[in-house]
């Protein structure tokens, strides 16, 4: 009797599957230890989760999808490398470090410039004072008010010729009465910061006296403090006196009447409180 042939095991199509599928299972469960054994930003955590549901939808429904062929059927299109998922979440992180410093620098000049505005209108509120009181006393034509272009203060400037004779420290008789309506203005804002400043020019002093411009400057401050201090009550805590000599000309020594411009004190009001 002949003996029955024996029938080949019929070949498993599509037997590949189950090792591809092993394989991606492998590379999940990687990288799933390697999260396990980093620190995990949330946030960041769930963009990438997300991003792994809507392009390879490993996530939901992953087995059946596999079993359906349906991982194969789509084709290349869903072949995204790893790679390609690791960079976009490394740069969405960067990407957030950037808006968040551009947020804060943002939210700092903004803040800078609503401070700059406040100070504006201050010092213009006190510019509008202080030269409407020096037209009261009718003394706007004896002394200069002007103000900081960073708006830090209103100035009282007085001409040196008009308090002091040439290498003199000693204050003239004759401006004490102009001396005297400056110091009551001062005295409305004894709580600020006044700082008075002497100014020279730059011809050498000949005096005796004084060594140079620069101790001349400021023995003429200093009496002018003494002044404000002793006659008019002026609190010394916010009272400031410092020489300046030639070294902050507000116009050319090259001629006599730039000189005489140069030759001044200068007093500040902060528009901050102390």
């Amino acid at each position: 009797m002949a003996r029955k042939k024996r029938e080949e095991p019929k070949s498993i199509e599509g037997g590949w599957i189950n090792t591809f599928a092993d394989l991606m299972n492998l590379l999940l469960c990687f990288f799933v230890l390697l999260f396990s054994m980093s620190t995990v930003d949330a946030e960041k955590y769930e963009q990438i989760v997300a991003s792994f549901s809507e392009k390879i939808n490993i996530f939901d429904g992953g087995g059946d999808a596999v079993g359906e062929g349906a991982f194969i059927s789509s084709g290349t299109s869903q072949k995204v490398s790893m790679e390609q998922y690791f960079n976009e979440f490394e740069n969405s992180g960067e990407k957030d470090n950037v808006e968040q410093d551009t947020a804060e620098k943002s939210d700092k000049d903004k803040f800078e410039e609503e401070k700059l505005a406040q100070l504006k209108q201050k010092t213009e509120t006190l510019y509008d004072e202080v030269s409407g009181m020096a037209s009261n006393k009718k003394i706007e034509d004896m002394i200069n008010v002007n103000m900081d272009e960073k708006f830090q203060y209103v100035q009282i400037s007085l001409n040196g010729a008009i308090l002091f004779d040439s290498g003199s420290d000693e204050i003239k008789r004759s401006a004490l009465a102009v001396l005297s309506k400056v110091g009551d203005i001062l005295k409305i804002y004894d709580k600020h910061q006044i700082k008075i400043e002497g100014h020279t020019d730059n011809v050498p002093i000949s005096s005796g006296k004084f060594e140079d411009n620069m101790w001349l400057s400021t023995a003429r401050a200093t009496r002018v403090w003494q002044y404000f201090v002793k006659e008019k009550k002026l609190t010394e805590k916010t009272l400031e006196a410092a020489g300046k000599s030639e070294f902050d000309p507000v116009a050319d020594n090259k001629t006599e009447e730039g000189r005489a411009k140069n030759r001044r004190v200068e007093i500040k009001i902060y528009t901050e409180n102390d």
